[in-house]
């Protein structure tokens, strides 16, 4: 049965919805790079993806879970031929539901720390369950414990971050074993991204 709290929570996860259309163009050009003006880069999602390639047989299965506008990560990882005939879904990670062992992989890239706590937490067990047996998940996440509704280009975003080690705890509990982590500076800040397979 929902309750208040559920509300709340959904109507974050519909800010950030609703913040990322009204922003999409100032915030990644069609060839996926970054705006100048802030600290955010996307030089680094190449060299992420072929980390994850060289573990993965060619064709495999990978959900890009939060692509926003699909480029850079989505568009890697088709050259990769990971997503060849893709599909897109606009939809809400939080309600959305695929088969069981589905995927080879997941990758979210600075997605899940737009999505609340709570959230989060119960996405974990439904991403292990998208995964086939030693399936992996690359994700960014937080570093440290934060929370706030900030203006972002011009609208309202909300941010969600739990710190490294919760994540870590989080992701064991889920089932999914984490291999590697590593800090991502972004600015004066910066973030977790980890590498964790499933069991």
């Amino acid at each position: 049965m929902a309750d208040a709290n559920d509300d709340v929570r959904a109507s974050r996860r519909d800010l950030v919805r609703r913040g990322y259309d009204a922003i999409s163009r100032a915030y990644r050009s069609d060839e996926g790079t970054a705006n100048a003006g802030t600290h955010e880069h996307t030089d680094n999602y190449e060299r992420w993806v072929d980390e994850l390639a060289q573990l993965m047989a060619p064709r495999a299965r990978v959900l890009d879970l939060g692509c926003g506008a699909g480029v850079p990560a989505t568009k890697l990882l088709t050259e990769k031929n990971f997503v060849p005939g893709a599909t897109f879904e606009q939809a809400d990670m939080v309600v959305w539901e695929h088969a069981p062992a589905s995927f080879d992989a997941v990758v979210s890239f600075y997605a899940l720390i737009h999505v609340p706590l709570q959230d989060q937490r119960k996405l974990f067990p439904k991403i292990r369950r998208w995964l086939r047996p030693g399936g992996y998940l690359l994700a960014i996440v937080g570093l440290e414990r934060w929370t706030g509704i900030e203006d972002y280009f011009g609208t309202a975003m909300f941010w969600d971050h739990a710190d490294r080690e919760t994540y870590l705890a989080w992701l064991t509990e889920a089932g999914l074993v984490p291999l590697w982590d590593r800090f991502v500076p972004e600015g004066d800040v910066g973030h977790t991204l980890v590498l964790a397979q499933a069991k």
